[in-house]
């Protein structure tokens, strides 16, 4: 996604930190509504991919999604799926490509998917 005029400037990594880029128009709109409705934790999500989005120690925050939903194509690749409760019921979903250090939005919403109801 390009920005444009009226668009929220993201700042750059620096050192060990990773890349976070929308890989989707409604994640990058549905990141606004989480940012508008939960601010406070949605920069707590940002730091949190931009500096260990492998991270596994609070799973109940943030961890890979399993079954069929584990995976998911980006651009003809295949990326590991994982999500990050943002909200009680809000979430981002993310891919991780280890390689390039970045992470691609996929979801966000302050509301929860219906795919793993």
């Amino acid at each position: 996604m390009t920005p444009k005029r009226g668009d929220d400037v993201a700042p750059p990594p620096i050192g060990e930190e990773w890349l976070l880029r929308f890989a989707t128009n409604e994640a990058a709109k549905g990141w606004g509504e989480l940012g508008a409705e939960a601010p406070g934790n949605t920069r707590r999500c940002f730091e949190a991919l931009r500096r260990a989005p492998l991270r596994q120690d609070d799973p109940d925050r943030q961890h890979r999604l399993r079954a069929r939903l584990a995976t998911r194509a980006l651009g003809g690749r295949i990326y590991p799926q994982w999500e990050y409760e943002v909200t009680a019921g809000g979430r981002v979903r993310y891919l991780v490509d280890e390689a390039r250090r970045t992470v691609y939005l996929v979801y966000a919403a302050p509301r929860h998917p219906k795919d793993t109801d």
